[in-house]
């Protein structure tokens, strides 16, 4: 028998699935590779520790999605599920996404996609990738998804930080140009 909290509990995960479109799971002790939170339909797993490689992922047909289950294998994974895109380069660090040579919105020919830079006069918007820079304790970058674009906010569905698989970031506007407030993310990039 269900007891008064046990209902309150499954009342107020159900709202925020239907508001959210995401259940926050918290599972305190996951599997490397179990599935964590899902975007769209696309599964997010839980990789275990930052360094942790677990094999590469590969579709039917012989595409490379990365190295299971990093940031850059969801973001490949989710844009070949979705859209059905597959990027020219199929290798490279997160960072490597973002090619630095390259203007705003300019063709990003590696990734086959459009290329936008932080702090310019172009919102995100919702499937973008977010491309971070390396740091001093992460080289090789980090990438993910954008899952929704508030008036001041953006929510970033990402693999391979622990058991939190999203993140609200703020998004400032100032006379037209856009930034998310993040002093190390490169910028986005979105389908053409």
């Amino acid at each position: 028998m269900l007891n008064n909290n046990t209902i309150y509990n499954k009342l107020i995960v159900c709202l925020l699935i239907s508001v959210l479109g995401f259940s926050p799971m918290t599972i305190d002790n996951p599997k490397v590779g179990q599935v964590i939170d899902s975007l769209n339909g696309v599964s997010i797993r839980y990789n275990g520790p930052m360094h942790h490689v677990a094999g590469r992922n590969l579709t039917p047909d012989g595409y490379n999605l990365g190295l299971k289950w990093q940031c850059v294998e969801f973001v490949k994974r989710y844009y070949y599920e979705r859209f059905g895109h597959k990027m020219p380069n199929s290798y490279g660090h997160a960072k490597d996404f973002f090619n630095k040579k390259l203007s705003h919105i300019e063709y990003n020919k590696a990734r086959d996609l459009i290329q936008y830079l932080n702090v310019k006069y172009s919102k995100p918007e919702v499937d973008d990738i977010v491309v971070y820079d390396e740091s001093e304790h992460n080289p090789y970058g980090h990438i993910g998804i954008i899952a929704e674009v508030g008036a001041d906010h953006i929510i970033l569905a990402q693999q391979n930080v622990g058991r939190k698989s999203r993140v609200k970031l703020k998004l400032v506007e100032f006379e037209g140009i856009y930034t998310i407030a993040d002093f190390n993310i490169l910028g986005w990039l979105r389908l053409k």
